[in-house]
């Protein structure tokens, strides 16, 4: 029986919701020249079930030993089981287009210099609808031109992943020769294994999105933002940068990075002490810096490399003093900073909330103040109210007081009055 010239690598666990799907998507691709190797990693849902009711011949099924052993359970099967010419790898939540490995396929028969093809990528949800959401990080990172090696090299150096991995198809003899993928990488198991691939050849990025990469809810991906996978991350990736001592040549250094031509002494060029200064100037983060130490450590460590380094260069022990007490490699400087920042912070915060507790306790006061005030107010308004009710009647009485006078003045006016005393007494 004739071999297959694509042998699929399906990874498995725990998606029975989308294992189908992605299965089918196999299946049914337009090239029809390959095998399809399911590896489940001990799924604890339906997962094997559904694998094992396929009867489809180009299936072989297999399950891990213990769970977490799929990139080793991996390596081993391309090594010792895939028969294909090109590996294929996919994954049990994502689905393939019907043309993508006839497409990639093609690419890999056009350009026997080129080590994998890569495709774009679209992003759907769980319910496989492409996202709409544009600030999703999934919506664009596969959205990826092509680049000479060396700039790849340079773009993972500086940034992180960008390449679709269940949209690889690379040769076989390139997987075995840059030593498949390392067991203990987790989060970037396959950047890991793209850079090592680059530093020997090119690759190749379809613009077409010929897979769609689905998005779990809640960061359930592996590569989901998550406090684990963040943290784990960041070590893998001050791992990763190993790689970048393979680098072959100083050619190569330079044209990774332009920057370190400044460093080139022609025979007497130390190639990884060269790597090491540039890496310093175009490193961002600062734990990776301490790649860029440990390189100039080394160099100055080997008497030999020492002499020499400090013949071409003019560099010494004290001058990587000076770099290791300028790049705080740990944060430590910045985390105690922004620690102080936060002291300052609380500390205003509480003089806010006492400035506040005294404002409410002044407004408490002018409040009840102001009841008081408007007690004693409708208080006297009260006893005003009494003092002009007293005061009409008062007016009243010195008024039937005036008029009683004024009777008595005219009742005795009248009386003395001469006049009418003469008057005779008719009778």
């Amino acid at each position: 029986m004739e071999m297959p010239r694509v042998s699929v690598i399906l990874t498995s666990y725990n998606h029975a919701k989308y294992l189908r799907e992605a299965i089918d998507s196999v299946l049914n691709q337009s090239y029809s020249d390959f095998e399809l190797i399911i590896l489940d990693d001990i799924s604890t849902d339906d997962s094997w079930e559904l694998i094992d009711g396929y009867s489809d011949t180009r299936i072989k099924a297999i399950r891990s030993r213990s769970n977490g052993e799929i990139n080793l359970l991996t390596n081993q099967v391309v090594a010792d089981i895939a028969e294909g010419e090109y590996i294929a790898i996919h994954h049990s939540d994502d689905v393939w287009e019907l043309d993508k490995l006839s497409k990639q396929v093609a690419c890999l028969d056009r350009n026997p210099g080129v080590g994998a093809v890569f495709t774009d990528a679209s992003a759907i949800g769980e319910n496989g609808v492409l996202l709409s959401d544009s600030s999703n990080p999934y919506f664009h990172i596969f959205n990826q031109f092509d680049r000479p090696r060396h700039e790849w090299l340079r773009f993972y150096f500086l940034r992180n992943w960008a390449l679709c991995d269940p949209s690889a198809l690379i040769r076989k003899s390139c997987f075995m020769e840059c030593g498949s993928y390392k067991a203990w990488f987790w989060q970037i198991n396959d950047f890991d294994l793209w850079v090592r691939l680059l530093l020997r050849h090119d690759i190749r990025v379809l613009p077409e999105r010929l897979v769609r990469f689905r998005v779990r809810e809640n960061e359930a991906n592996r590569s989901g933002n998550r406090r684990d996978s963040r943290v784990r991350s960041t070590y893998e990736y001050f791992k990763l940068l190993e790689n970048y001592r393979d680098i072959p040549s100083f050619v190569d250094v330079c044209a990774i990075f332009p920057e370190a031509q400044k460093y080139d002494r022609g025979t007497q060029t130390d190639l990884l002490f060269a790597l090491g200064l540039t890496a310093l100037e175009v490193l961002t983060l600062p734990f990776a810096k301490l790649f860029a130490l440990d390189l100039l450590r080394e160099a100055i460590s080997d008497p030999i490399r020492s002499a020499a380094i400090k013949s071409a260069y003019g560099f010494g022990i004290k001058d990587l003093v000076r770099l290791t007490g300028e790049h705080d490699v740990f944060s430590l400087e910045e985390v105690a900073e922004l620690r102080h920042g936060v002291v300052a912070r609380d500390q205003r915060i509480l003089e806010i909330h006492d400035a506040l507790t005294e404002c409410e306790a002044q407004i408490v006061n002018l409040t009840k103040g102001e009841a008081e005030r408007d007690e004693l107010i409708l208080s006297l308004d009260s006893q005003l109210s009494e003092c002009a009710a007293r005061v009409e009647i008062l007016t009243q009485e010195l008024s039937e007081r005036d008029r009683s006078i004024l009777a008595v003045r005219r009742d005795i006016a009248a009386r003395n009055d001469p006049e009418r005393q003469k008057i005779p007494d008719k009778s």
